[in-house]
């Protein structure tokens, strides 16, 4: 008996807990409800469109992930070791994705790499390289919201970890190369991934600043989250919407469960 009541919250905070998981629990209950209801969304959940879309989406987001990666790594360990003045400003910059709306995101974007735009335009006359409305577009788009995501959590991981360690494995010989691979890594490892979770989660569902820096093109920059706009368009209307919301839907819980999971055999192993 005790050990359930340690489980259950003080009757004062019952009510607004539950109000909380009402609210966030009833649109997914709603969009399962209408999915399997509609035969007509269960159809288009296998049409060529949203398998095109899905595809897209799941190697784009991966690969901004990938970059994020490896290029948020070193950024995250520096901001968590280094002391310089303007170091603030530095993490404010980098966070600033985080709180921009995506369509600014996208204006942004366009005006540096569109073809017209200040690094675009010599891209473009010296290399006939045009990033905007590709498929690349679309990758740099999912980077510059979902990367700040990871570098914050990377940050804090590295933060976690007392530098002291680092300063043990020189004196033994280690570079420190080896000193960042062999114990700063595995002991901050848990917050990478969580990290890498939300980055990969944030740009498999970016949309506004998608749409404007490249575009809506099925097949090389409709995205799903694209896709579920101009669904409402369609003739099919909510009911394609509410296929490929679903659709999405179970491919990003399948990977974030993936990422919890892999993140949960780290922490154990770490301890």
């Amino acid at each position: 008996m005790s050990a359930l009541r340690a489980r259950l919250p003080p009757i004062g905070l019952a009510a607004p807990i539950a109000l909380f998981a009402l609210f966030f629990l009833a649109p997914f209950a709603g969009l399962l409800e209408r999915g399997l209801r509609d035969a007509g969304a269960r159809a288009e959940m296998t049409s060529g469109m949203a398998l095109e879309a899905l595809a897209l989406s799941l190697w784009t987001s991966t690969a901004a992930l990938a970059i994020a990666v490896a290029a948020g790594t070193p950024v995250a360990w520096w901001l968590a070791r280094a002391r310089f003045r303007g170091k603030g400003a530095v993490e404010a910059l980098i966070d600033l994705p985080i709180v921009l709306p995506p369509t600014i995101a996208g204006v942004a974007l366009l005006t540096a790499f569109g073809r017209n735009g200040l690094l675009g335009e010599p891209l473009d006359d010296w290399f006939g390289v045009t990033i905007g409305f590709s498929t690349a577009a679309v990758i740099m788009a999912q980077l510059f919201v979902g990367a700040p995501f990871y570098v914050r959590a990377a940050r804090a991981g590295f933060a976690g970890v007392d530098a002291q360690y680092e300063r043990v494995a020189h004196t033994l010989g280690a570079s420190r190369l080896r000193a960042f691979l062999r114990v700063t890594l595995p002991l901050s490892w848990p917050s990478l991934a969580a990290g890498a979770a939300l980055c990969w989660a944030r740009a498999l569902g970016e949309l506004g600043a998608t749409l404007i820096f490249a575009g809506n093109l099925r097949g090389e920059t409709q995205t799903m989250p694209l896709a579920i706009l101009g669904a409402f368009e369609s003739a099919a209307g909510l009911t394609a919407a509410v296929a490929l919301s679903l659709l999405l839907l179970a491919a990003g819980l399948v990977a974030l469960a993936a990422f919890w999971l892999i993140s949960a055999r780290a922490g154990g192993d770490g301890a």
